[in-house]
């Protein structure tokens, strides 16, 4: 009941989406229209870091003290599978998948793991900051560390190859969370905002806005306790996008125009 009195609440948002621009009226960079396609049912109780579609299957990665963990969900019911939990001293973040093997970064212990597709752990790798977000460009990881800069690693020695400092109209957007790569560009949630930007990895510039706040506004009430936005996946074949966020209790299929 919950989920259809959610769709149909967002359903009733899909003409004006994008079209609300008081939030970001002092910028001048162009808000990016969307419409609402689905509404799926997400776990209230997974503190999203990180989310991805690989070949047809949604990976999910969650950060709270003591109860880290990644899975594949069915996107039907909310519900994990094939779950790997983390030893209680890791706060998990973001996760990616490139060449068969699964990245997840974690927060402030400065250490990632790399699993196989069968889920087992196969390798570790370190690095000197936070880790917030990660996705690749089919060549490079590209990770976040809550600041305004983005981490080009290389995936055999995970070192940086290349750092790219993220801003709109000369001004640095800080708080960059979970990334995603999308047909040449790269989209990051900002912490703490309904806002997801869209920015041109060859120079750091945000091109684009994806706003949020409605939808968010109209999935709150479905738990008290639901957070802020964040985790974003996109599925190449039917080119939706979806978007969930900490502790929510849905999750938003959603077409860009």
């Amino acid at each position: 009941m919950m989920k259809d009195c959610l769709f149909i609440a967002l359903a009733l948002l899909t003409f004006g989406c994008g079209s609300k621009k008081e939030s970001k009226s002092e910028s001048n960079t162009s808000l990016i229209d969307y419409t609402i396609v689905k509404v799926f049912p997400h776990d209230a109780k997974a503190f999203t870091q990180g989310l991805v579609v690989e070949q047809g299957n949604l990976l999910e990665s969650t950060g709270q003290n003591g109860t880290s963990w990644i899975a594949e969900v069915d996107i039907v019911t909310g519900k994990q599978e094939k779950k790997v939990e983390l030893d209680k001293q890791y706060f998990g973040e973001g996760i990616t998948v490139l060449n068969n093997k699964i990245y997840q970064l974690t927060y402030k212990t400065k250490i990632g793991f790399i699993y196989s597709k069968k889920y087992e752990k196969i390798g570790e790798f370190k690095y000197d900051r936070e880790g917030w977000g990660i996705t690749h460009n089919s060549e490079d990881l590209i990770a976040s560390d809550g600041t305004e800069k983005l981490f080009f690693l290389d995936t055999i020695t995970l070192a940086v190859k290349k750092t790219l400092t993220v801003s709109e109209k000369g001004k640095a957007i800080n708080n960059l969370n979970e990334l995603e790569y999308i047909d040449g560009f790269i989209y990051a949630n900002v912490w703490q905002t309904n806002f997801i930007v869209k920015i041109n990895p060859a120079n750091g510039e945000v091109v684009g806005t994806l706003d949020l706040t409605q939808v968010a506004e109209v999935v709150y009430p479905g738990n008290p306790n639901a957070d802020v936005l964040n985790g974003i996946a996109y599925e190449p074949k039917s080119k939706l996008l979806l978007v969930t966020g900490k502790l929510w209790p849905a999750m938003v299929a959603i077409r860009l125009k």
